[in-house]
């Protein structure tokens, strides 16, 4: 299992394009510096009138199956 860690900060305008049809990930940078793709289904719900903002960690398996990805601050 690996676990990565964002940092996020997105106005609410940017976070409209999470649900235009079609778009359906999103790549992001860890804290370490690797690249991650993303669904943007994990993101929505993180979705506020302020945007998202805060600190995540994304938990995958050996398969790269996305096991969490929560808010930790």
């Amino acid at each position: 299992m690996q676990t990565f860690y964002f940092t996020l900060s997105l106005k609410y305008e940017l976070c409209v394009q999470l649900y235009i049809p079609g778009i359906n990930s999103v790549v992001m940078k860890a804290d370490n510096g690797k690249r991650i793709q993303l669904p943007v289904r994990n993101l929505r719900p993180h979705v506020s009138p302020m945007g998202i903002k805060g600190r995540f960690r994304l938990m995958i398996d050996d398969n790269n199956k996305i096991k969490s990805f929560e808010k930790v601050a």
